[in-house]
């Protein structure tokens, strides 16, 4: 799928995510996730500004990354109605540059499942990390139910096609590929939902 269709594919959910910012399971691992995110912290595939809620204002200075326009747009409004020090940035993850060891923290959630190169990706996280920086993941992926990874895979070529999304990636496997130190991780709803700790390398 080329990028100018993935990019309006998020255009058109963007309202879809601001809703899901409500989402109270979602909340709950969210808030598991990045209770301790302080710092400089750059935030990858930013969406809509779920994270945001869960983000401790007076200890956060947010550079949010985004390739959607509209998702941007939600996402600084969600900032502004939250008090939470945020410069944003309309670029593509897949291709963009920043300094690197710049941040004290990197937050990425529901964003592995888009990119071509999973991998690739968190490796450039890395590199934007300081060294020993804290790494949070949030990702849906393969279940460890038989039955539910099956159907995962049959239905993965209609969900691409309309979400611009793979739904049976292994995210243990990605982030154990990269060159992140994996901390922790933590796994629910029939083990789709992955909580990835890490730290740059």
């Amino acid at each position: 799928m080329n990028k100018e269709s993935l990019i309006r594919k998020f255009n058109k959910q963007a309202a879809i995510y601001e809703r899901n910012t409500r989402q109270r399971r979602l909340g709950e691992w969210r808030q598991r996730l990045l209770q301790d995110v302080e710092g400089n912290v750059l935030e990858v595939a930013v969406g809509a500004g779920a994270n945001f809620p869960f983000y401790q204002r007076d200890k956060v200075n947010v550079t949010a990354v985004d390739f959607s326009p509209e998702m941007l747009s939600r996402a600084r409004r969600m900032a502004s109605e939250l008090g939470i020090r945020a410069n944003f940035l309309e670029r593509d993850i897949e291709t963009l540059e920043l300094p690197e060891r710049s941040y004290d923290c990197v937050v990425s959630t529901l964003s592995l499942c888009g990119y071509e190169d999973p991998v690739q990706a968190l490796n450039k996280i890395n590199r934007w990390a300081k060294p020993g920086g804290r790494v949070y993941l949030l990702e849906h992926g393969m279940s460890t139910n038989r039955f539910l990874g099956a159907m995962q895979h049959l239905i993965n070529p209609a969900g691409r096609r309309i979400s611009g999304c793979h739904y049976n990636r292994d995210m243990i496997h990605i982030a154990n590929a990269s060159e992140l130190n994996i901390v922790k991780t933590e796994r629910y709803w029939n083990g789709i939902v992955h909580l990835i700790w890490a730290q740059a390398t």
